[in-house]
């Protein structure tokens, strides 16, 4: 009886390796990025429960101090702009985030995210 051996060879071990890798290196890159956003959403809920902070000047203000304590740096001031809703204000962020890839590729990343920020802080 000949029995034949199965398995990978050399070479498809290391296409597989070179692919997982390729991905795991695309991770690194995009896992900053989306842990920035989580901030930027979490200081916003924040910003959204705390009392008074329905005058965009200093909603902006508190949340550009949260955001300093998360050492974040995609968001500028002209990336948040305020809607006038009944009760208060919307605070919109929206920005763009590149990061270097490989040679002359980047990664791109849009962000965006809504708060109601109302005067009794609901």
């Amino acid at each position: 009886m000949n029995r034949k051996q199965g398995g990978m060879t050399l070479t498809s071990f290391l296409m597989v390796l070179a692919v997982v890798g390729f991905a795991l290196y695309v991770g690194m890159k995009l896992f900053p990025m989306y842990q920035e956003f989580y901030a930027v959403k979490t200081s916003m809920k924040a910003l959204a429960r705390e009392p008074g902070t329905s005058d965009p000047a200093k909603a902006q203000e508190l949340f550009f101090k949260r955001m300093d304590m998360n050492y974040s740096d995609s968001v500028k001031r002209d990336n948040i702009k305020f809607d006038r809703i009944d009760g208060g204000v919307r605070m919109n962020v929206s920005y763009e985030v590149r990061r270097p890839l490989v040679g002359n590729l980047d990664i791109i990343g849009r962000f965006e995210n809504s708060q109601d920020l109302t005067s009794h802080g609901e």
